[in-house]
């Protein structure tokens, strides 16, 4: 890795140190933390050890940034780069310049004083863990977005803001609301982040480099590729759905019913300035593209003055102030679809503006439902008698909001103005852009001082009244929820007053940044007498004039949220679209996927036939011919394999309604590959072939106990005769597809790892390198599937109980005879013998044919065997398995030890999973080779081991004798009563 190590700290400290961290608290031991007998959950010194353990990391992350700053001062950029999957044009490059550092600290100071609020908002009952830990996971996400300099890394951390989100809106997953919301912002984000993701893959074929900070440089290029205009829209798709721009506007309000500190940090300064701040980002590749603008500005310009519409008549505090949200971030994309010097710099100003006030009145409508227990304004009023502190920091942050000087919003909204009153001189339409910002600032007006005047000052509903006079409880709330608001209240006033010299040389370079030319405007409040002021004036005016007039007789109190409109909302029209997918999906559903396999397999291999057949008919040029590779000469062991192998299959076939005749003649399959291994010359294939079979035909026996030792006869003649010609039509065409595959001549690239197995991978057993080292990366992938496949049979399985049958087919009374004392004892001496042979392949594996995937199945193998000899009442508890739990550490553990070996190797600068290799010499031993790959090995061995005791534990747990008080028998679709099961020592398993 190149770099300084504190810009990729500034990622993983969250990422890596917050979650765990933040769950720690609730399970350590000690007095201090077990008050009375509360859960974990409720533990109010655990609470605040996690809130100060997110609290440390968030500012170590700030902390990391601005040890940079002098770098950053110094050389423009900081960055750092490290390979991941090169071939993809995926590697880790992390690139700090002024933009993404402005991002960086706004996430990371915004985060901080979230969870200083949080502390004090969320509910004893409420799990504090759960919500830090999820925090941190977003904060880290966010991060990762504004630091990533590869755009296929960017959209990873993009789609995990998505999904981080989800889990932070849907909380209070209790709550009808917050389930949908939390659903819909995922659907919307999500499906515009795949959007994106076309964009990025389009914008990598027109450049062929995925590097964000080498794209400027290829601007015209770009932008004269005919692909371009699809690149744009589908970019563009993503960033207006994650900045809830129309018409993707709707999911940010359905987002209000998570808790009020996620609203305050989410939609407020992060998630959906995420958007924003891609357009920021690549602003230098469509710069002067007039499709570019003709876009983004009216999109901008519309989505200011109708949310600003909307946002007057609703009626719950963070509704008002989620609509409010939209509108601002309209006013945002409206300055980039701009693009002027002026332009970038005031959107980037009220980027910081909108953060401080919005997040300071997401916060004040928290406390006033965590004081009055309501956020309706249609019963709120005169708070400020009661919220004196709260009252006044709100005033300061709705008068920022609404852009009344001397504070901040002013200064960011007079220079919005003046960037769209530059626009009348250009084009006719430049007029009507003036009276649509102008319609927008003066909504803004009037839902700032319906929020303010309805709230704390205007008299409420009588009953509220009274009942606010009773609450002791009704005042200001603690100093955690307090300090926050006031804080940011106070830098709306500061950067009001003291513009340029709070935010000037922040917000020039970042402005500068994403322009791509140096921008020099300096801030401040007054600018003289000029248009854009009497328009703001006007606007002031009108705006409280409008609220006058619709609160006079509680007209606006007394006004529904919903009218005609309310079916053809964005939300309404959103659960429409669902529904009908869902309908379709499952009228589609129930014409293919009917629980017949059999029908499954006719549509899929029927589609494969008549594709292949068209094909053929359609170019019998085109058809593949055989080689002409010299073949080798079919000798009598080739001829008794072959025959074998069909006399299985026939036999399969003759008596499959037999399934344990189907198993055995299975096996005969099983058992001639790995015969042909071994005329191969693969002992490492044959050896594992061998043990797959062994334990793959028990753990297939164990399942087929759990049902009747035959099947029923439920195919017809027609059907029968169907299934067997699809059957020699796709045998047929495989034949032909391997038949033309082995006669041809090709290039091996067996050299390739047979010369660099030993030099590179540390081993002279070249299948054992390709595995660990080579081909890593599929390793890991398989032991990641086969651990699921493992904790799949668990969940599927786990609580299942099959009705042990009073009588056998013979009509014979069932009972359990124990297992013959010979194997007893014979698999008791065996297995110190088992152990040791998987010990020694294991070992020599690196270096002769073995490895820990047949180790593992070596030992799983002779733990099977003690199962089969002692049943598994015993065998469970010599292994203290409990319910299968010791198992699934060992997947865990297996797992754990192989990502480690992997991330190891990043620690050291090398790709992931790179292996060490190197020859010690021990006292007495002498020289032993020894790889780091080994490690990774040891992981495989545990995931087999794991995944097959526990299917095998599993398996044998469904088929115990349940309590005839809590046993339900099991019975087949057809009604069939449940199997026989087949007999052990005390147990059927």
């Amino acid at each position: 890795m190149s770099g300084p190590p504190q810009l990729i700290a500034i990622l993983l400290v969250p990422l890596l140190l917050g979650i765990p961290l933040t769950l720690l608290p609730h399970h350590l031991p000690g007095r201090a933390l077990r008050n009375g007998a509360l859960p974990a959950a409720e533990r109010p010194a655990a609470r605040q050890a996690s809130a100060m353990l997110a609290g440390l990391l968030a500012l170590g992350s700030l902390g990391c940034l601005l040890s940079l700053l002098p770098d950053l001062m110094a050389a423009g950029a900081v960055q750092t780069s490290m390979p991941w999957v090169p071939e993809l044009g995926l590697d880790i490059s992390l690139r700090l310049d002024p933009l993404s550092a402005l991002f960086v600290g706004l996430i990371d100071v915004m985060g901080l004083l979230t969870i200083v609020y949080a502390s004090g908002y969320l509910h004893r009952h409420d799990s504090t863990a759960r919500f830090y830990s999820r925090l941190m996971l977003f904060m880290s996400a966010m991060l990762g977005v504004v630091l990533a300099d590869n755009l296929l890394l960017l959209i990873v951390f993009w789609e995990l803001t998505s999904l981080s989100s989800f889990l932070l809106i849907g909380y209070w997953g209790t709550q009808y609301d917050a389930r949908r919301g939390a659903r819909m912002a995922l659907t919307v984000t999500g499906g515009g982040g795949l959007a994106m993701l076309g964009g990025f893959m389009l914008i990598g074929q027109i450049t062929g480099t995925m590097r964000i900070s080498e794209l400027p440089a290829l601007a015209s290029h770009i932008q004269a590729h005919p692909l371009f205009p699809w690149a744009l829209g589908l970019i563009l798709v993503g960033c207006f759905t994650k900045s809830a721009q129309l018409p993707f506007h709707f999911w940010l309000p359905s987002a209000m019913a998570a808790p009020t500190p996620v609203s305050a940090y989410l939609h407020s300064a992060t998630m959906v300035k995420a958007g924003i701040y891609v357009l920021l980002r690549l602003f230098p590749v469509w710069e002067g593209n007039a499709l570019f603008q003709q876009i983004v500005l009216p999109v901008g310009l519309c989505t200011m003055a109708f949310a600003a519409a909307v946002a007057i008549f609703r009626h719950d505090l963070k509704a008002l102030l989620a609509y409010s949200t939209v509108s601002h971030l309209g006013l945002i994309v409206c300055l980039i679809g701009i693009g002027t010097p002026l332009a970038m710099e005031a959107a980037v100003l009220h980027i910081v503006n909108h953060a401080s006030f919005k997040a300071a009145l997401f916060m004040t409508a928290g406390i006033v439902d965590h004081q009055a227990g309501t956020r309706d304004m249609r019963k709120l009023g005169q708070l400020s008698l009661y919220l004196p502190m709260t009252a006044t920091a709100a005033t300061v942050a709705t008068a920022s909001m609404a852009g009344v000087p001397p504070l901040g919003g002013f200064v960011s909204k007079e220079m919005f103005l003046t960037s769209v009153w530059s626009l009348q001189a250009l084009s006719p339409m430049g007029w009507v852009l003036v009276a649509v910002a102008a319609l927008g600032a003066t909504g803004s007006v009037a839902y700032s001082a319906r929020f303010l005047l309805d709230t704390f000052f205007r008299r409420g509903d009588a009953a509220f009244a009274e009942q606010a006079r009773r609450n002791p409880h009704l005042t200001d709330p603690v100093w955690s929820m307090r300090a926050p608001v006031l804080l940011l209240a106070a830098v709306c006033a500061a950067g009001g007053c003291f513009p340029e010299a709070l935010w000037g040389g922040l917000v020039r370079s970042a402005a500068s940044t994403a322009h791509g030319t140096p921008v020099d405007v300096h801030l401040a409040l007054w600018h003289g007498w000029n248009v854009p002021l009497l328009i703001s004036a006007v606007a002031l005016i009108a705006g409280l004039s409008i609220y006058l007039w619709l609160v006079r007789d509680r007209r606006l109190q007394l006004r529904p949220e919903s009218g005609f409109w309310k079916h053809w909302s964005g939300p309404e029209l959103y659960t429409r679209t669902i529904d009908r997918l869902f309908a379709l999906a499952g009228r589609l559903t129930s014409l293919t996927a009917n629980g017949s396999l059999q029908r499954y397999l006719v549509l899929l291999l029927g589609c494969v036939v008549v594709c292949a057949a068209g094909a053929a008919i359609a170019w019998p040029e085109a058809l593949p011919v055989a080689g002409t590779r010299a073949l080798l000469p079919a000798t009598p062991l080739a001829w008794l394999l072959w025959g074998l192998t069909a006399l299985g299959c026939v036999s399969v076939l003759r008596w499959h309604h037999r399934r344990l005749y189907s198993v055995v003649f299975i096996s005969i399959v099983g058992m001639v590959t790995a015969l042909c291994f071994v005329f191969l010359s693969s002992p490492d294939l044959a050896l594992t072939q061998l043990s797959v079979e062994v334990i793959s035909t028990v753990l297939l026996l164990m399942g087929l106990a759990l049902l009747p030792p035959t099947t029923p006869r439920e195919s017809s003649a027609w059907r029968k005769a169907r299934d067997g010609a699809l059957a020699l039509s796709i045998g047929a065409l495989v034949a032909w597809l391997a038949w033309v595959m082995l006669t041809r001549d090709h290039a091996s690239i067996a050299w390739y790892f047979l010369q660099n197995a030993l030099p590179h991978g540390g081993g002279g057993n070249v299948v054992n390198v390709i595995l660990v080292d080579f081909r890593g990366y599929d390793t890991m992938g398989e032991i990641t599937v086969l651990s699921i496949a493992g904790l799949g049979v668990m969940a599927l399985m786990q609580g299942l109980r099959v009705e042990r049958p009073a009588r056998d087919p013979q009509s014979l009374a069932w009972s359990f005879a124990p297992s013959p004392l010979m194997l007893r004892m014979g698999a008791t001496v065996m297995l110190p013998f088992i152990v040791l042979v998987a010990l020694h392949v294991f070992l020599r594996g690196h270096q002769a044919p073995g490895g820990g995937f047949i180790a593992g199945l070596i030992t799983a193998a002779g733990l099977v065997l003690q199962y089969m000899a002692r049943g598994q009442t015993e065998a469970d508890a010599l292994l203290h398995v409990r319910h299968g739990d010791r198992f699934v550490r060992w997947i865990a553990l297996g797992l754990g030890m192989a990502a480690i070996t992997g991330l190891g190797a990043m620690v050291w600068g090398y790709p992931f999973l790179t292996s060490a290799a190197g020859h010690p010499v021990w006292p007495v031993v002498g020289e032993v080779p020894l790889a780091s790959a080994a490690l990774f090995d040891l992981g495989v061995y545990g995931v087999v081991i794991g995944s097959v005791l526990l299917t095998l534990s599993v398996l044998g747990q469904a088929s115990r004798h349940a309590h005839p008080a809590s046993l339900s028998p099991a019975r087949l679709p057809d009604g069939m009563p449940g199997p026989n099961l087949l007999p052990t020592k005390g147990d059927p398993s």
